[in-house]
């Protein structure tokens, strides 16, 4: 059966029809199917950069970011500038157009399907807005349809200023940098309200092409002749004048390094694994949290330009490459400064490792916390120890030798001091002061070593969790510790034994503004209050450092007190500072990274101190001088304890006849000696009890025959004798009842009108001074001979009876003193 041609062809067409509204009806499907509400992109979760600021809040020193650096502002902090250069560059037409432009889509369109790869723009700042919230960045026909249908959607339901607004906050512009504010932070390290028209034309001159036109990559001529460009569409859209542009073309742009874009960054680095126990890593990068430090730009800035300054000399003179320093507020632990090494980015000496936290050897700038620790235990800094060649290990002999096969040469132990001199008897004020390394050692055994170990992990030192590597070379410093927990320790000193745990943030608050973490003051008391006192008053005591320091040496301050102490590693390792007034406390580190040794004695003192002083000079210049508070005085019987060390018996005599005191004798005329034989302090002190009774068998103890024989060596091979004081025998004749002032009055009536009265004192000896009162109000006192005196009447004595004090001291102290009522009449 034959089929008429037309109705084969009306059957075609029929069907064409039906398969492309199918067609049409299935693209339509695949346009909408899941197409998002462009209602809700301003709800959609924006990715912030967690930032991190100084102390005032004020000053970003870096921005946490995972692949979008952004931060949000509102339109109004978007400057004019950056909205109309980014209009100029991007849609022109943006504020009359619906969200597409028509003939923009047919000539990409058109390019697209003749290339096949579908890369040509033409897209609306609205287009591109919901490219990169809503549709993705696929190159793809379907995506730009629907690109385009929420485009006209979104302009249906919001402003042009939303629209432009969400824009500037979510474009990427390169280098990780999302949105206006994080670009203007990036490429000028400024607030995207304070760009001026250059910089604003320069960076909306990125999105473009953000990698091409990168000011970090080769292609910067390309960059700023489309900034120029883009200034010149500016006029020619009426958004600025001629002017503006020659103004604009002529102004110097400067970026900021892409590599050092941080402010502080051994303190940023140390927040930013601080806050890695607090948050989880998603929301550190991404939250948009607020983190203001505890870190006072100001005196960071000072540390580092002091840190900086010293190395090249340092380096060159005295073989160290690197330095450190940090500061803490003692009263809050708050860290204010912190600079890990000379430069966080010189990568030949390891700059990006932080010093601070890294372990070192002290020296002798662990010595306080043995000191303190002796302290709490009754030690005074009057005790005597013996500055004495002196072996330390009870099974190799005084003589520096093993005692017993089980000790080899090198298991003895007998430490010298810096430049290899002995000084025999010291106080612990001395030994401290001048880091003499034998009494410290014995400072140690008094102390002992686990409750020194104790003392350090109360002032926060965590490092000497192993205790078998210890022993008594602990106080010179065999004991790494890192320089901001020894720093923090030192601050429990300043502050009477309260220690504020160390801390680098002040508050953290959400994207929001809502604050989720807050400083809170936690002291702890971790030290006698005064032992720490009288620790205090043997560090600020310039006078007993001078023997080993000069006298304007870089610990003394002249116009306040101020607590330090140096230390040196034996190797030449390491150089320490560290000092503190009541409401600072700062160390200083000098060496090398990688341990080398730098040159022979260069000493904390030396190479340390300068920098810690400069950098203690310009914080406190703007700080009232203060005080620390003195260590009650305390009433010690012992001999030794009070610095008496000739022998063990204490004998009070009298200074001017050097015979035994009686009760006539006063106070300050009063001296007492020690008499016998010297012994080292083990003879008289039990060393977990020096204030109670002495050791029946000294011997007991594993170090006594050691320091005795080394004692006893040592006056004998030394060339000193044991100066024994000079005892006259018999008691005080010089102060005696008889010896008294004899004070004579004959007359104790007068009439008012009389102006003085007569006295009479007799003395074996020359009268020095003589006081007179009435009613415990001064009288004029004039001397006529050796034994007259005439007391003159206060201008306001009253008529009746009157009190008359009299009072005189002779040459050598005897003093009388009598009381005498004086009637006082009118006529």
């Amino acid at each position: 059966m034959k089929h008429h041609p037309l109705k084969t062809i009306l059957r075609f067409g029929l069907l064409s029809v039906g398969v492309g509204i199918i067609g049409a009806s299935a693209l339509f499907l695949m346009v909408i199917i899941d197409l998002p509400d462009p209602t809700r992109i301003s709800e959609r979760p924006i990715p912030e950069s967690t930032k991190i600021f100084d102390r005032t809040g004020t000053v970003i020193l870096y921005e946490i970011h995972g692949e979008e650096k952004r931060t949000l502002i509102p339109f109004t902090e978007i400057p004019d500038f950056v909205k109309f250069a980014t209009i100029a560059g991007e849609d022109s037409n943006f504020y009359t157009h619906k969200g597409i432009d028509i003939r923009g889509i047919f000539r990409a369109l058109y390019i697209d399907i003749k290339t096949r790869n579908f890369s040509q723009g033409g897209s609306t700042i609205t287009q591109q807005l919901v490219k990169n919230t809503l549709v993705g960045k696929e190159q793809t026909l379907l995506r730009k349809v629907r690109e385009a249908l929420l485009a006209i959607l979104l302009e249906t339901r919001s402003s042009k200023n939303e629209i432009l607004n969400l824009y500037l906050n979510q474009i990427p512009y390169g280098s990780n940098a999302y949105g206006i504010e994080a670009a203007a932070k990036t490429f000028f390290g400024k607030q995207a309200k304070s760009l001026t028209l250059a910089q604003s034309a320069l960076i909306a001159s990125l999105p473009k092409a953000p990698s091409f036109y990168s000011p970090y990559g080769t292609q910067k001529k390309e960059l700023f002749e489309r900034k120029d460009a883009l200034l010149l569409r500016m006029k020619n859209l009426g958004f600025i004048s001629e002017k503006d542009v020659e103004q604009a073309q002529k102004e110097i742009l400067v970026f900021s390094n892409p590599t050092k874009n941080i402010l502080a960054p051994h303190f940023v680095m140390y927040v930013r694994e601080y806050i890695s126990d607090l948050y989880d890593e998603s929301t550190i990068e991404n939250g948009g949290l607020q983190i203001v430090t505890t870190l006072d730009w100001d005196l960071q800035q000072k540390a580092e330009q002091i840190i900086k300054d010293a190395a090249p000399n340092n380096e060159k003179n005295l073989g160290a490459k690197n330095a450190a320093l940090t500061a803490i507020d003692p009263k809050t632990g708050q860290i204010l400064a912190m600079v890990g090494s000379r430069d966080y980015w010189e990568t030949k000496n390891d700059g990006n490792v932080n010093v601070t936290t890294r372990l070192r050897q002290p020296g002798s700038a662990f010595k306080p916390i043995a000191y303190v620790t002796a302290f709490q235990k009754g030690y005074t800094p009057e005790t005597i120890l013996f500055d004495v060649p002196t072996e330390f290990n009870p099974l190799c002999t005084p003589d520096f030798a093993p005692s017993s096969p089980r000790v080899s040469q090198k298991d003895c132990y007998h430490p010298k001091n810096y430049d290899n001199a002995f000084r025999g008897p010291v106080t612990l004020r001395q030994s401290l002061q001048q880091s003499l390394n034998i009494p410290s050692v014995q400072v140690l055994y008094l102390a002992g070593i686990e409750d020194t170990i104790q003392t350090a992990e109360r002032l926060g030192i965590t490092s000497l969790k192993d205790r078998s590597r210890f022993g008594l070379s602990l106080v010179l410093g065999a004991g790494e510790v890192k320089l901001l927990e020894l720093v923090s320790a030192y601050g429990a000193f300043a502050t009477d034994g309260i220690l504020n745990p160390k801390t680098p943030i002040l508050k953290i608050t959400d994207s929001q503004g809502f604050s989720i973490n807050e400083f809170k003051p936690n002291p702890l008391t971790v030290l006698n209050e005064e032992a720490v006192r009288t620790l205090n008053s043997v560090l600020t005591d310039n006078e007993a450092r001078v023997p080993v320091f000069v006298r304007e040496n870089s610990l003394y301050f002249s116009d306040r007190i101020v607590a330090a102490k140096t230390g040196t590693t034996q190797n030449n390792w390491d150089a320490w500072t560290i000092g503190y007034t009541p409401s600072l406390v700062a160390g200083v580190w000098v060496g090398n990274n990688d341990n080398s040794e730098m040159k022979k004695n260069t000493a904390g003192a030396l190479v340390a101190a300068p920098l810690w002083k400069k950098f203690m000079q310009y914080k406190l210049a703007e700080k009232t001088p203060e005080l620390f508070t003195p260590p009650t005085p305390a009433k010690i019987e012992k001999p030794i304890l009070k610095g008496l060390w000739q022998g063990s018996e204490i004998i009070k005599i009298d200074k001017i006849s050097r015979k035994l005191a009686t009760e006539f004798t006063p106070k300050e005329y009063i001296l007492e000696v020690a008499s016998g034989q010297p012994h080292s302090i083990l003879y008289s002190i039990n060393k977990n009890d020096p204030l109670g009774p002495a050791p029946s068998n000294p011997e007991n103890d594993s170090q006594f025959n050691n320091w005795e024989i080394a004692i006893q060596k040592w006056f004998q091979t030394s060339g000193r004798f044991v100066p024994q004081p000079l005892i006259i025998p018999g008691v005080d004749d010089v102060h005696t009842e008889k010896n008294l002032p004899q004070i004579s009055i004959l007359k104790t009536d007068f009439s008012l009108t009389e102006k003085f009265i007569s006295v009479s004192i007799l003395s074996p000896f020359p009268i020095q001074t003589i006081t007179a009162e009435f009613n415990s109000e001064s009288a004029r006192v004039l001397k006529t001979n050796a034994t007259q005196f005439i007391l003159y009447f206060p201008s306001d004595v009253a008529v009746g009876i009157n009190t008359l004090s009299i009072s005189a001291i002779d040459t050598y102290g005897n003093r009388q003193t009598i009381e005498k009522e004086i009637s006082i009449r009118e006529q």
